[in-house]
């Protein structure tokens, strides 16, 4: 996995709206980089629609946030437009860009292990550096918890 304070992966992936989109085109302001397993299922969804509630302080704080998941467009397509997400969600379907963060591996769920992706939060900041990996993500208040780290961060 991506470590703290080392440089962000690049890459490019296409949005819901059919952009190519990388996180150079974010440097100059902090990068909110969250992946997350599936479209429309109960926890991914709570996750992106509170991204979605708090996107005004996001933008306050002058901060980014694009979605990354292993979905196709089209997916994504119906997801964003259902739900009126306010921010890009890529489409990682072959989950090149999920291993270069080292967030797609070995699960368990129900004592059955599969290959999967894990969610997972990249806090990057405006010069494109990995300031706080956020593992094991909790849908329900995952959107509050990274406003938090982000004041913390302004504060030093």
């Amino acid at each position: 996995m991506i470590m703290e304070n080392t440089k962000a992966p690049e890459f490019n992936l296409t949005d819901q709206e059919g952009k190519m989109r990388s996180p150079t085109e974010f440097l100059g302001k902090p990068l909110i980089l969250y992946f997350y397993p599936k479209d429309d299922t109960p926890g991914c969804t709570t996750e992106a629609c509170n991204f979605r509630d708090d996107y005004s302080i996001y933008l306050e704080l002058g901060v980014a946030i694009v979605g990354v998941s292993p979905d196709d467009l089209k997916s994504h397509e119906k997801f964003a437009s259902k739900h009126s997400l306010p921010f890009p969600i890529l489409a990682d379907i072959e989950h090149k860009v999920s291993e270069a963060y080292g967030v797609w591996g070995n699960k368990k769920s129900f004592g059955k292990e599969y290959y999967g992706l894990k969610r997972t939060t990249f806090l990057i900041d405006s010069e494109g550096i990995v300031r706080k990996v956020f593992k094991g993500v909790k849908p329900a208040n995952h959107s509050e918890e990274v406003i938090d780290v982000i004041k913390n961060i302004e504060k030093k």
